[in-house]
């Protein structure tokens, strides 16, 4: 998977556009990720990505970055042994095109706020 562009509100992977929050794995892409609360990332969230055992998952906090990961769900996530990288969406986007295929990444992505 390779994200082509991203901006406020709209992503395009690998030809595809989507314009809700999506979450990138290494085989498909899941265009309707929704969270129990919007802008407060849970760990039941993340459900479907715990199950795909990643090294590596990128969070996206949004364009400017106003999407919380608490504490408690970085240590879960570590608990797994999956290491946590959560930035705003643009840099997140980077990240994701810079590792992806060198190690089991997945990337959730908010892409408004």
């Amino acid at each position: 998977m390779r994200i082509e562009s991203y901006e406020f509100g709209r992503i395009v992977i690998d030809g595809r556009e989507y314009r809700n929050d999506v979450i990138i794995f290494e085989d498909h892409v899941k265009g309707d990720w929704w969270r129990r609360e919007g802008h407060r990332l849970q760990i039941e969230d993340l459900d479907e990505i715990v199950e795909k055992k990643p090294e590596l998952l990128i969070v996206g906090t949004g364009y400017s970055g106003l999407m919380v990961v608490p504490k408690n769900v970085e240590d879960y996530l570590n608990s797994l042994g999956i290491e946590l990288k959560a930035m705003d969406t643009r840099k997140a986007v980077d990240l994701y095109n810079k590792v992806s295929g060198e190690k089991r990444v997945i990337a959730a992505l908010h892409l408004t706020c």
